[in-house]
């Protein structure tokens, strides 16, 4: 909520005031500041804006901190550098080792474009400690191959992603990491969709099934498979259909109990819809949808009634949701 974001808003500034007092910290209601509100094209509430060098041009904007502690990474990574340089192996083990969650750039050299995206990248994920290194003591430690990264949770390495040589995709490599702070598969509840919507992926994979049923489990593992797949690019959800209070859900996907288990794909953007053209919830048809989506072949699932046999008979013509687009 906005009061909970507010307490931690000002914990952050009293905590910097020491450290770093060039930073200042200031809250605007702009309810009473319609021009402001204008000016900086304030849409959502809460809004973080940070701007540099007393320019009101261009701020940046801090989306998704919500704790003191992330809001004091991401300031000190804008202003300083937001990664740490790793000269040694026991080094690296202090960073993989102090958080549940760390990431590793593993480097030939430290001046080149993969090195800039990765700073980049760690400067929009305050979330998680940043290290870098181009020590072949180190790589070797690791048995790592240069020019890439490695994602360790609770001190394993989770995942390793090689980086192309030259200039990659900052916000596909922020996405990629930021999946972390969730699980593969995110189960929805009150707690969980604050997460969900702060991961920025905007494609999402639900799906629809009692967490009770006899063949959930086998379903579950299906999709956690798949899942793996498709890491950064489409976040995996599951919705329990037998939990009361997931109800609006049902309602906006039109989802009734005996069309689960159910698999849609939504993207945020569009607010465009896709079904799973599949019944069987198998890795392979999971897998199918993912990549026909991801393509641009998916067709949009339309909620609508079937054609009326005389709907072009009078002058006026019945149009319902599957002869709509056609007949404008």
């Amino acid at each position: 909520s906005s009061q909970n974001l507010s307490e931690e808003f000002a914990e952050a500034a009293r905590q910097l005031k020491k450290e770093a007092p060039r930073i200042q910290f200031g809250k605007i209601d702009v309810t009473h500041q319609y021009d402001l509100r204008k000016e900086f094209n304030i849409q959502a509430f809460p809004t973080v804006k940070f701007f540099v060098n007393g320019s009101r041009e261009d701020p940046i904007d801090c989306k998704g901190v919500r704790k003191a502690s992330t809001f004091i990474t991401w300031v000190k990574r804008r202003t300083g550098p937001s990664t740490v340089l790793i000269n040694s192996t026991d080094q690296a083990e202090a960073i993989i080792k102090a958080d549940d969650l760390a990431v590793i750039g593993f480097f030939r050299e430290l001046d080149n474009d993969t090195v800039e995206v990765f700073c980049e990248a760690a400067r929009d994920v305050p979330e998680m400690p940043f290290g870098m290194t181009a020590s072949e003591d180190v790589c070797a430690n690791y048995g790592i191959q240069r020019n890439s990264i490695v994602v360790f949770k609770k001190g394993k390495p989770v995942h390793h992603e090689v980086l192309e040589d030259g200039r990659q995709n900052k916000l596909g490599l922020t996405r990629l990491i930021k999946t972390f702070t969730l699980d593969l598969v995110t189960e929805y509840n009150i707690e969980t969709s604050v997460k969900i919507f702060d991961v920025p992926v905007e494609n999402h994979i639900l799906l629809f099934t009692p967490v009770n049923s006899e063949t959930f489990n086998e379903i579950y593992e299906n999709y956690s498979a798949a899942a793996a797949e498709f890491r950064g690019k489409i976040l995996f959800v599951l919705v329990d259909t037998n939990e009361a209070r997931n109800g609006r859900i049902f309602e906006y996907f039109r989802i009734r109990d005996i069309d689960v288990p159910a698999v849609r794909i939504l993207n945020l953007t569009s607010d465009a819809r896709y079904k799973m053209p599949a019944d069987e919830v198998t890795v392979e048809n999971l897998k199918e949808f993912c990549q026909s989506y991801l393509s641009g072949k998916a067709k949009q699932h339309l909620s609508s009634e079937e054609i009326p046999e005389d709907w072009d008979k009078m002058p006026v013509k019945v149009l319902v949701g599957k002869n709509f687009n056609s007949i404008i």
